[in-house]
């Protein structure tokens, strides 16, 4: 980072059922469909001077499901479509038994991002479809939001811990995260 620029916040933005639809261990290209909405919240991020990094648990590698190259198949899709908006993509590999610390809720990957760009973490947001997502924000010191689509509304019914923000989709909680500027 040069000298005398500014810190930037960040959204960190979970992968399925957030950024793009819930596939059960999405493996292929073509089964991955983004959110019609997902575009434009990226974009709006992008033009409210946010850093926008995808955190994502993808433990169909480690289950030897598919494989790495073929989750970062995905990642260069879902980075195409997005005309290359996406900062950086983060992902643990691992089983929830494995008892990693990238693994969601764990902060792991957040910690990485941290070191790999100078992140304002007052300002910035967890945004997923989970209880895990909630938690990581919790566990990393951002404020947090969950959306329900993918597993959000199953999910906000079992939370321990409450994020600032609960909305429909990306889109209506990316608008609530750009109020929140004011």
């Amino acid at each position: 980072m040069k000298k005398n620029q500014k810190r930037q916040p960040a959204v960190f933005v979970d992968r399925d059922g957030t950024l793009i639809e819930e596939v059960n261990y999405l493996s292929h290209v073509e089964d991955l469909r983004l959110f019609p909405f997902t575009g434009s919240a990226v974009s709006e991020l992008k033009a409210h001077g946010f850093l926008v990094i995808v955190v994502t648990n993808q433990s169909g590698i480690g289950r030897d499901i598919f494989d790495e190259a073929a989750m970062h198949d995905i990642h260069r899709s879902i980075q195409e479509t997005l005309s290359g908006a996406i900062d950086a993509f983060y992902f643990c590999p691992h089983l929830p038994c494995d008892g990693c610390k990238c693994r969601k809720p764990g902060s792991g990957m957040i910690d990485a991002a941290i070191n790999e760009f100078d992140i304002d973490l007052e300002r910035s947001w967890m945004v997923g479809d989970k209880k895990s997502d909630v938690e990581l924000g919790q566990n990393s010191g951002l404020k947090s939001a969950l959306v329900l689509t993918g597993y959000g509304q199953l999910h906000k019914n079992i939370l321990e811990i409450l994020p600032e923000v609960i909305e429909a989709d990306l889109g209506e909680a990316v608008k609530r995260i750009i109020e929140s500027l004011s």
